[in-house]
This record gives C-alpha cells, structure tokens and sequence, in this order.
C-alpha cells in the first residue's frame, strides 16, 4: 500500500522530509525532486578575503558586467544581483501598483503567492493571450513543471498591448533552452522584466545567487531595496568565474541535451507518458502516479509530485551511473544493483 502521503511537499529539494517519509529506504537518497544540474559547475580557489570581508561593491559591479554579456542584457545597468531569485520576487511584484496580476498557469505558486503579498488581486490563466489586460503579468518561460516554451514573438507582442502594465519573464531554465528565445535584450522596454537564476544551470543551488533584469530606472529601485552586501562575497566570486566560462557552458548545455534525451528513453521504456519538461527535467503523467511515487521513495529515489495535479510526478536527471542504474532498476521493479 503506498506511504500515506495526505500532505504532498510543496516544493522538491526536501530531503529530510523525503527520509520521514519513507525511513527505511536505502541512503544515498537520490534526489530528483528539483530541476538542478547534477553536474555542477566547478569550484574555483577562492582567496580567503571572500570570506572574511564585506562584499565590495567593484566585485558587485564586475557580476553584472559579467551576467549581462552571460545573459545577453544590454548593460551591467540593467542587472540587479540577489541572494536568489525567490527573495527578488517580492521585490519585482511590487513595482507594479497594485492592481490586477495573471500567472500563466500551471506553474510555481510562489508567484501567485508572492505577487497576493504584494497587494495584487491575483488570477491564473492557461492562455498567454488572457494576461494582455493585467496590470501586472507573469510568465513563466520555459516553464516548470511541464516545459512549454511561449515564443519570443508572442511575449513581445504581449509586452506591446500591454501599456503601461508590467510583464514579469521568469527565466529560471532559459540557460538550457533553445538559443534565441530569451527576453534578456529587450528590457530597453520600460515595462519588460526577466528573471534568471544561476544556481539551477550550474547547479548551485546553495550559493543563493540570482538577477533581475530590468530598465535602468526599475533596476536603481530593486538596488536600493536590496541594500549594500546583498550577494555575499563567496557568490559574487564563483558567479562571475562561472558565467564568464563560455567553453563550460556551451559544453553543459550539450551534456544535458544528452541525459534528458537518456532519461526519455528510459521513462518511455518503462511505460510512462513523458508529457514535457526542459533539460533539466521530464514532467510524466500517469495514472499510478502515487504508487509509483511510494516505489522510488521506498528504494531511495525521491522525484516530485503535485498535490493538484495526482497524475504528474517530475523526475530531474541522476548525476553519476549509480544513480541511472538504482532508478532504472526502481522502475522496472527490481532490487538496485
């Protein structure tokens, strides 16, 4: 009978509660609940003075430089640095004056969440098309969990309907999407926004490093906000050796092409309904989504699940052999070997 679950987890990551739930599963948990890299990005020496001193703004200001040529922002102007993306969100939303605000939807529910916080009355849409009346829009591009990707075109054509309302982009998995479709260069535009994080692609999530990318007037009121030291000094570090690295990059975004295409097919050969997802992850419906979700658990493979969507698991990539061996051995119903 499967682990009583009546309260899925809200989001992946939670190893801790993955083990309560599922206490006798063998260890190394295997964690495929999020849409990080497992191949991270490696660490640079750093000097002990990233450590020891306050952040310098020069070294805040070479991060943007480097993020916006990373990105392709028109300048180190429009970026804004910040310990995550999540903690940015608040922050964007709330440039907007509160009006109406549409999520395309289904997506994270930290936006809605997040932009109800900021005083928006907040509704969801499927079609990108219903979000040209809100007075603040948010998308999500490519999209969690399933993967959709709106066309650049059409998001422009949503931004110049739009007036004065905001469009908010949030492109969290746009490093490993297809190439041409990033808003980046176009937040000339006065009522343009994207949003990208850094630790998914180069998985690093820990480090806590994120960007907003904005016009210049929107960018100097999300400074002010954040206030001086931010990003700590560790992350301004690592974040400006990793996206400078451009060999790595165009490397990784090869290797993950690869191992989504490798997890498809072995999804697939278990009979399951790859729905979509990015190269980060694969979204699967299925109608024996609980049971298959108390199967991987009880052998130490913990994938994410959707409270409103029971049918829907997402499955991120394993990182090493170990790893793909145990899962395919899970789904197949056998002992790992």
């Amino acid at each position: 009978m499967p682990q009583d679950s009546a309260t899925p987890l809200t989001h992946g990551g939670d190893l801790g509660a993955a083990r309560k739930l599922f206490p006798h599963a063998p260890e190394p948990f295997i964690d495929l609940s999020t849409g990080i890299n497992p191949f991270s990005y490696p660490l640079p020496p750093l000097d002990r003075a990233v450590f020891a001193r306050l952040p310098e703004p020069a070294a805040l200001d070479r991060l943007c430089g480097v993020a916006a040529a990373a990105y392709g922002a028109p300048s180190a102007a429009h970026v804004v640095a910040a310990p995550g993306v999540q903690m940015l969100l608040p922050l964007v939303f709330g440039l907007a004056s509160p009006g109406r605000a549409i999520v395309q939807a289904p997506t994270y529910a930290e936006h809605a969440r997040l932009a109800a916080l900021a005083g928006h009355d907040v509704k969801e849409a499927a079609d990108v098309r219903q979000l040209a009346n809100a007075d603040l829009a948010i998308v999500v591009n490519p999209n969690n969990p399933d993967g959709r990707l709106v066309a650049k075109d059409e998001l422009l054509a949503l931004a110049d309907v739009r007036g004065s309302g905001l469009l908010v982009v949030d492109e969290a998995f746009m490093d490993a999407a297809p190439a041409g479709q990033s808003l980046a260069a176009e937040v000339t535009r006065p009522n343009v926004l994207v949003l990208r994080s850094f630790g998914k692609f180069f998985g690093l999530a820990g480090l806590r490093l994120g960007f907003v990318l904005a016009p210049p007037a929107f960018a100097a009121r999300l400074r002010a906000a954040l206030g001086p030291w931010a990003v700590s000094g560790p992350a301004l570090a690592i974040g400006t050796v990793a996206l400078a690295d451009t060999s790595w990059i165009a490397a990784t975004r090869v290797r993950l092409a690869t191992a989504a295409r490798r997890l498809d097919a072995l999804l697939t050969g278990a009979g399951l309904e790859v729905a979509g997802g990015t190269a980060l992850f694969r979204l699967v419906h299925t109608p024996a989504a609980d049971e298959l979700f108390d199967r991987l658990g009880r052998a130490g493979i913990f994938v994410r699940r959707f409270a409103e969507h029971p049918t829907w698991l997402r499955f991120g990539l394993p990182g090493s052999e170990v790893e793909w061996d145990r899962l395919a051995a899970a789904l197949e119903g056998r002992s790992a070997p």
